[in-house]
């Protein structure tokens, strides 16, 4: 599974960290733009655009490695996107929200393929049932993972099995809720000399607080960039 943050867990709680700003000047993903059609005309006919967020500060000296997730859009009448929390056991990043991925192997074919593969093992996720709409540009971590977010769509109600040695639970936010800049909160944060900002996208999911933040947020700004370009 990809790291889904820019500081490992034990430097910082990202949600001590102020929040410095909001984007909501920025107009929202109107609910249209995120039905079937709309969405695979958007793939199949991209528009100009530039994502905002294209990598973090590194704090590692390791070589980048190569990686994919899947941003699942699941298709109720108001559409949503598939998310996971990490088991709160694993040495790194636990217990944070994440996309379902990890690193490309070998045997991969592609970038595609890995994330499929990554979320048949993490969720149970069918690959047969995901209708892939295409690829979002590469976002490097600070654990210096080069990731390539693949979206897809698949229809509600598919049972899941998740891999209980990594992922503590499965959940969907409503996809206008993340792509809507009014829920965008900046952060900025100073150690050893590097400056570091991120953006997070707390959402209130019944009793518990979804902290989605670090690279999965940056990987769903750019989502929203390429949508409403």
């Amino acid at each position: 599974m990809v790291p889904p943050a820019p500081l490992a867990a034990t430097v910082i709680d990202p949600r001590r960290v102020p929040v410095i700003g909001h984007d909501a000047h920025l107009p929202k993903v109107e609910a249209e733009w995120l039905q079937p059609s709309a969405l695979r005309r958007r793939f199949s006919q991209p528009p100009q655009w530039e994502p905002e967020l294209r990598s973090e500060p590194r704090f590692t000296d390791r070589a980048h490695a190569e990686a994919a997730v899947l941003m699942t859009v699941i298709l109720h009448p108001e559409p949503t996107l598939l998310l996971t929390q990490r088991t709160a056991h694993l040495s790194t990043h636990s217990g944070q929200i994440a996309l379902p991925g990890g690193r490309v192997d070998a045997g991969d074919s592609s970038a595609i393929a890995a994330a499929l593969r990554e979320a048949h093992e993490e969720v149970g996720l069918p690959l047969s049932e995901v209708e892939v709409l295409g690829c979002l540009p590469v976002y490097l971590t600070g654990t210096m993972y080069s990731v390539t977010p693949v979206v897809g769509m698949v229809r509600p109600g598919l049972r899941l099995h998740p891999n209980p040695d990594e992922v503590a639970d499965v959940f969907e936010v409503p996809l206008a809720f993340l792509l809507n800049p009014a829920h965008h909160r900046w952060h900025e944060w100073e150690h050893e000399g590097i400056k570091r900002r991120w953006l997070s996208m707390p959402y209130q999911d019944g009793a518990t607080e979804r902290y989605i933040w670090g690279a999965t947020a940056g990987m769903l700004r750019n989502l929203y960039a390429f949508l409403s370009a």
